[in-house]
Protein backbone atom coordinates (compact mmCIF):
# COMPACT_ATOMS: atom_id res chain seq x y z
CA UNK A 1 0.00 0.00 0.00
CA UNK A 2 1.00 3.61 -0.81
CA UNK A 3 0.29 6.76 0.82
CA UNK A 4 -1.13 9.73 -2.04
CA UNK A 5 -1.43 13.29 -1.58
CA UNK A 6 -4.04 14.30 -4.08
CA UNK A 7 -4.19 18.14 -4.46
CA UNK A 8 -8.03 19.36 -5.81
CA UNK A 9 -9.22 16.27 -4.29
CA UNK A 10 -12.49 17.35 -3.61
CA UNK A 11 -12.66 19.02 -7.60
CA UNK A 12 -13.97 17.13 -10.64
CA UNK A 13 -11.17 14.69 -11.70
CA UNK A 14 -9.81 14.82 -8.29
CA UNK A 15 -12.61 13.42 -6.72
CA UNK A 16 -12.78 10.68 -9.24
CA UNK A 17 -8.83 10.07 -8.76
CA UNK A 18 -9.23 9.74 -4.97
CA UNK A 19 -11.89 6.97 -5.30
CA UNK A 20 -10.02 5.01 -7.53
CA UNK A 21 -7.01 5.43 -5.19
CA UNK A 22 -9.23 4.34 -2.08
CA UNK A 23 -11.13 1.43 -3.58
CA UNK A 24 -7.86 -0.73 -4.57
CA UNK A 25 -6.67 -0.16 -0.94
CA UNK A 26 -4.08 2.79 -0.87
CA UNK A 27 -4.06 5.75 1.66
CA UNK A 28 -5.46 8.72 0.58
CA UNK A 29 -4.91 12.69 1.49
CA UNK A 30 -6.84 14.95 0.00
CA UNK A 31 -5.31 18.57 0.26
CA UNK A 32 -8.38 21.24 -0.87
CA UNK A 33 -8.98 24.80 -0.19
CA UNK A 34 -12.70 24.12 -1.37
CA UNK A 35 -12.65 27.31 -3.78
CA UNK A 36 -14.01 25.01 -6.44
CA UNK A 37 -14.15 21.34 -4.73
CA UNK A 38 -17.27 20.62 -2.91
CA UNK A 39 -17.34 18.37 0.48
CA UNK A 40 -20.20 16.17 -1.33
CA UNK A 41 -17.18 15.02 -3.62
CA UNK A 42 -15.15 13.92 -0.71
CA UNK A 43 -13.92 9.90 -0.34
CA UNK A 44 -15.19 9.37 3.67
CA UNK A 45 -11.83 7.25 3.61
CA UNK A 46 -9.46 9.79 2.54
CA UNK A 47 -7.79 12.41 5.14
CA UNK A 48 -9.37 16.22 4.62
CA UNK A 49 -6.78 18.92 5.34
CA UNK A 50 -8.37 21.77 4.11
CA UNK A 51 -5.58 23.86 3.02
CA UNK A 52 -4.48 26.73 0.70
CA UNK A 53 -1.44 25.29 -1.71
CA UNK A 54 -0.27 28.90 -1.71
CA UNK A 55 0.82 28.88 1.73
CA UNK A 56 3.75 27.05 1.56
CA UNK A 57 4.93 26.44 5.53
CA UNK A 58 1.07 25.31 5.97
CA UNK A 59 1.62 22.25 3.52
CA UNK A 60 4.93 20.92 3.50
CA UNK A 61 4.17 18.48 6.52
CA UNK A 62 1.31 16.78 5.02
CA UNK A 63 4.01 15.70 2.18
CA UNK A 64 5.92 14.00 5.12
CA UNK A 65 6.03 10.15 4.27
CA UNK A 66 3.85 10.61 1.28
CA UNK A 67 4.92 8.42 -1.93
CA UNK A 68 3.04 9.88 -4.72
CA UNK A 69 1.43 13.68 -5.53
CA UNK A 70 -1.24 13.81 -8.04
CA UNK A 71 -1.18 17.76 -8.26
CA UNK A 72 -5.26 18.48 -9.72
CA UNK A 73 -5.83 21.57 -8.14
CA UNK A 74 -6.12 24.73 -10.36
CA UNK A 75 -8.48 27.15 -11.39
CA UNK A 76 -9.69 26.16 -14.27
CA UNK A 77 -10.73 27.10 -17.32
CA UNK A 78 -9.74 29.65 -20.36
CA UNK A 79 -12.52 32.36 -19.93
CA UNK A 80 -12.28 33.20 -16.18
CA UNK A 81 -8.69 33.76 -16.22
CA UNK A 82 -8.53 36.24 -18.98
CA UNK A 83 -10.88 38.44 -16.65
CA UNK A 84 -8.73 37.79 -13.66
CA UNK A 85 -5.04 36.64 -14.50
CA UNK A 86 -3.74 37.57 -11.32
CA UNK A 87 -5.63 35.60 -9.40
CA UNK A 88 -5.42 32.78 -11.36
CA UNK A 89 -1.74 33.16 -11.75
CA UNK A 90 -1.59 32.80 -8.30
CA UNK A 91 -3.11 29.68 -7.44
CA UNK A 92 -2.03 28.14 -11.13
CA UNK A 93 1.67 29.38 -10.80
CA UNK A 94 2.91 29.78 -7.25
CA UNK A 95 0.65 26.64 -5.98
CA UNK A 96 1.97 24.67 -7.92
CA UNK A 97 6.09 25.82 -7.09
CA UNK A 98 4.97 24.91 -3.45
CA UNK A 99 3.75 21.46 -4.67
CA UNK A 100 7.04 20.98 -6.37
CA UNK A 101 8.88 22.22 -3.39
CA UNK A 102 7.11 20.13 -0.22
CA UNK A 103 7.35 16.98 -2.95
CA UNK A 104 11.07 17.73 -3.71
CA UNK A 105 11.47 18.39 0.80
CA UNK A 106 9.96 15.03 1.46
CA UNK A 107 11.62 12.92 -0.78
CA UNK A 108 8.59 12.04 -2.54
CA UNK A 109 8.75 8.68 -5.28
CA UNK A 110 6.74 11.09 -7.86
CA UNK A 111 4.73 14.21 -8.88
CA UNK A 112 2.33 13.15 -11.29
CA UNK A 113 1.29 17.20 -12.88
CA UNK A 114 -2.29 17.78 -14.29
CA UNK A 115 -1.77 19.92 -17.49
CA UNK A 116 -3.70 21.28 -19.97
CA UNK A 117 -4.12 21.52 -24.02
CA UNK A 118 -4.84 25.01 -23.75
CA UNK A 119 -0.93 25.33 -23.84
CA UNK A 120 -0.89 24.45 -27.43
CA UNK A 121 -2.99 27.39 -28.15
CA UNK A 122 -4.95 27.97 -31.41
CA UNK A 123 -2.57 25.94 -34.33
CA UNK A 124 -4.24 25.09 -37.68
CA UNK A 125 -2.24 22.19 -38.07
CA UNK A 126 -3.86 19.25 -36.38
CA UNK A 127 -3.28 16.87 -34.78
CA UNK A 128 -1.88 18.17 -31.66
CA UNK A 129 1.37 16.36 -30.94
CA UNK A 130 4.13 17.03 -27.69
CA UNK A 131 6.86 18.24 -30.54
CA UNK A 132 4.61 21.17 -31.35
CA UNK A 133 5.84 24.16 -29.51
CA UNK A 134 3.12 25.71 -26.45
CA UNK A 135 2.13 28.52 -27.81
CA UNK A 136 -0.80 29.77 -25.20
CA UNK A 137 -3.33 32.24 -26.18
CA UNK A 138 -5.04 33.07 -22.28
CA UNK A 139 -3.45 33.08 -19.25
CA UNK A 140 -4.91 30.13 -18.09
CA UNK A 141 -3.02 27.96 -20.61
CA UNK A 142 0.06 30.05 -19.92
CA UNK A 143 0.06 29.25 -16.05
CA UNK A 144 -0.55 25.32 -17.08
CA UNK A 145 2.58 25.47 -19.65
CA UNK A 146 4.86 27.32 -16.72
CA UNK A 147 3.48 24.15 -14.52
CA UNK A 148 4.67 21.79 -16.71
CA UNK A 149 8.24 23.77 -17.51
CA UNK A 150 8.71 23.48 -13.26
CA UNK A 151 7.99 20.13 -13.48
CA UNK A 152 10.71 19.49 -16.00
CA UNK A 153 12.90 21.78 -13.70
CA UNK A 154 12.71 20.12 -10.88
CA UNK A 155 13.26 17.30 -12.52
CA UNK A 156 16.72 18.36 -13.91
CA UNK A 157 17.54 20.48 -10.85
CA UNK A 158 16.33 18.42 -7.85
CA UNK A 159 16.44 15.09 -9.08
CA UNK A 160 12.44 15.01 -8.35
CA UNK A 161 10.59 12.51 -11.02
CA UNK A 162 7.49 14.19 -12.51
CA UNK A 163 5.12 14.36 -15.51
CA UNK A 164 2.97 15.69 -16.92
CA UNK A 165 -0.13 14.87 -18.47
CA UNK A 166 -2.27 17.39 -20.62
CA UNK A 167 -5.55 16.68 -20.49
CA UNK A 168 -8.11 17.42 -22.90
CA UNK A 169 -11.74 18.45 -22.18
CA UNK A 170 -12.24 16.26 -19.30
CA UNK A 171 -16.21 15.18 -18.68
CA UNK A 172 -18.07 12.67 -16.53
CA UNK A 173 -19.20 12.20 -13.21
CA UNK A 174 -19.14 15.06 -11.13
CA UNK A 175 -18.20 17.96 -13.43
CA UNK A 176 -19.06 21.27 -12.44
CA UNK A 177 -22.79 21.89 -13.54
CA UNK A 178 -23.48 26.37 -13.21
CA UNK A 179 -20.84 28.61 -12.56
CA UNK A 180 -17.57 30.10 -14.38
CA UNK A 181 -16.03 26.69 -14.06
CA UNK A 182 -18.96 24.95 -16.36
CA UNK A 183 -17.85 23.03 -19.01
CA UNK A 184 -20.33 23.62 -22.51
CA UNK A 185 -21.93 20.03 -21.93
CA UNK A 186 -23.08 21.13 -18.61
CA UNK A 187 -23.98 24.78 -19.44
CA UNK A 188 -26.36 23.28 -22.27
CA UNK A 189 -27.60 21.11 -20.09
CA UNK A 190 -28.10 23.08 -17.43
CA UNK A 191 -29.74 25.43 -19.74
CA UNK A 192 -31.85 22.52 -21.43
CA UNK A 193 -33.18 22.05 -17.91
CA UNK A 194 -34.46 25.58 -16.98
CA UNK A 195 -36.09 25.71 -20.30
CA UNK A 196 -33.78 28.06 -21.35
CA UNK A 197 -31.79 28.34 -25.60
CA UNK A 198 -28.84 26.79 -25.55
CA UNK A 199 -26.10 30.08 -25.62
CA UNK A 200 -24.01 28.73 -28.61
CA UNK A 201 -20.28 31.41 -29.23
CA UNK A 202 -20.05 32.33 -32.31
CA UNK A 203 -20.58 30.11 -35.30
CA UNK A 204 -19.90 27.08 -32.76
CA UNK A 205 -18.18 25.34 -35.77
CA UNK A 206 -15.22 25.25 -33.13
CA UNK A 207 -14.14 22.26 -32.18
CA UNK A 208 -12.65 20.36 -28.72
CA UNK A 209 -11.60 16.60 -28.22
CA UNK A 210 -13.58 15.21 -25.30
CA UNK A 211 -11.98 12.84 -22.91
CA UNK A 212 -14.08 10.60 -20.23
CA UNK A 213 -12.75 11.43 -16.42
CA UNK A 214 -12.37 7.48 -15.61
CA UNK A 215 -10.06 7.17 -18.64
CA UNK A 216 -7.94 10.56 -17.66
CA UNK A 217 -7.64 9.05 -13.84
CA UNK A 218 -6.78 5.59 -15.55
CA UNK A 219 -3.48 7.93 -17.19
CA UNK A 220 -2.85 9.35 -13.82
CA UNK A 221 -2.04 5.69 -12.29
CA UNK A 222 -0.41 4.53 -14.99
CA UNK A 223 1.79 7.61 -15.38
CA UNK A 224 2.65 7.03 -11.52
CA UNK A 225 3.40 3.49 -12.15
CA UNK A 226 5.81 4.24 -15.49
CA UNK A 227 9.40 5.28 -15.42
CA UNK A 228 8.70 8.39 -16.79
CA UNK A 229 10.40 10.89 -14.85
CA UNK A 230 11.68 13.70 -16.49
CA UNK A 231 8.62 15.80 -16.36
CA UNK A 232 7.81 15.69 -20.21
CA UNK A 233 3.95 16.18 -21.15
CA UNK A 234 2.24 13.84 -22.20
CA UNK A 235 -1.06 14.18 -24.07
CA UNK A 236 -4.38 12.21 -22.42
CA UNK A 237 -6.90 12.90 -24.73
CA UNK A 238 -9.44 11.38 -27.23
CA UNK A 239 -8.66 10.78 -30.47
CA UNK A 240 -11.72 12.30 -31.99
CA UNK A 241 -13.36 15.62 -31.65
CA UNK A 242 -16.84 17.32 -31.66
CA UNK A 243 -18.11 20.98 -32.74
CA UNK A 244 -20.18 23.00 -30.14
CA UNK A 245 -23.00 22.68 -33.08
CA UNK A 246 -23.00 18.84 -32.35
CA UNK A 247 -22.54 18.99 -28.87
CA UNK A 248 -26.15 21.49 -28.84
CA UNK A 249 -27.66 18.97 -30.95
CA UNK A 250 -26.86 15.79 -28.29
CA UNK A 251 -28.20 17.92 -25.65
CA UNK A 252 -31.51 19.07 -27.77
CA UNK A 253 -33.50 21.90 -27.77
CA UNK A 254 -33.70 25.46 -28.97
CA UNK A 255 -30.55 27.82 -29.52
CA UNK A 256 -29.12 30.79 -29.86
CA UNK A 257 -25.73 32.56 -31.01
CA UNK A 258 -23.97 34.79 -29.00
CA UNK A 259 -20.62 36.88 -29.89
CA UNK A 260 -17.38 34.55 -30.38
CA UNK A 261 -14.24 35.16 -28.30
CA UNK A 262 -10.78 34.75 -27.71
CA UNK A 263 -10.31 30.31 -28.18
CA UNK A 264 -8.78 28.40 -30.12
CA UNK A 265 -10.84 26.40 -33.11
CA UNK A 266 -9.62 23.04 -32.64
CA UNK A 267 -7.88 20.95 -30.41
CA UNK A 268 -7.84 17.33 -31.75
CA UNK A 269 -5.73 15.22 -29.53
CA UNK A 270 -3.16 13.10 -30.76
CA UNK A 271 -2.71 10.13 -28.17
CA UNK A 272 -0.08 7.99 -29.50
CA UNK A 273 2.63 8.95 -27.40
CA UNK A 274 0.38 7.90 -24.22
CA UNK A 275 -0.39 4.75 -26.22
CA UNK A 276 3.54 4.21 -26.71
CA UNK A 277 4.40 5.36 -23.10
CA UNK A 278 1.73 4.53 -21.01
CA UNK A 279 -0.18 2.14 -22.71
CA UNK A 280 -3.03 4.39 -22.27
CA UNK A 281 -6.00 4.76 -24.66
CA UNK A 282 -9.26 6.18 -23.54
CA UNK A 283 -12.19 3.93 -23.29
CA UNK A 284 -14.97 5.85 -23.46
CA UNK A 285 -16.70 8.47 -26.55
CA UNK A 286 -18.89 11.32 -25.43
CA UNK A 287 -21.70 10.44 -27.69
CA UNK A 288 -22.01 7.12 -26.27
CA UNK A 289 -21.82 8.96 -22.15
CA UNK A 290 -24.52 11.83 -23.52
CA UNK A 291 -27.56 9.94 -23.64
CA UNK A 292 -26.72 8.38 -19.74
CA UNK A 293 -25.99 11.96 -18.73
CA UNK A 294 -29.59 13.26 -19.55
CA UNK A 295 -30.91 10.66 -18.46
CA UNK A 296 -29.48 11.50 -15.19
CA UNK A 297 -30.71 15.11 -15.10
CA UNK A 298 -34.00 13.88 -16.39
CA UNK A 299 -34.07 16.25 -19.71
Amino acid sequence: MNKYIVTGGAGFVGSNLVDALIDRGDEVIVLDNLSTGKKENLNSRAKFIEVDLRNLEEIKPHFVGVDYIFHEAALARVQPSIEDPVKYNDHNVNGTLNVLVAAKDAKVKKVVYAASSSAYGDYKEMPLKEIMPAIPISPYGLQKYIGEEYCRLFSYVYKLPTVCLRYFNVFGPRMVQEGAYASVIAIFASQKKNGQPLTIVGDGEQQRTYTFVKDIVRANLLAAESDISDGRAINTGQSNEYSVNQIAEMIGGPATNIPPRIEPRRNLCDNSLAKKLLCWEPKVKLHEWIPEYKEQLGI
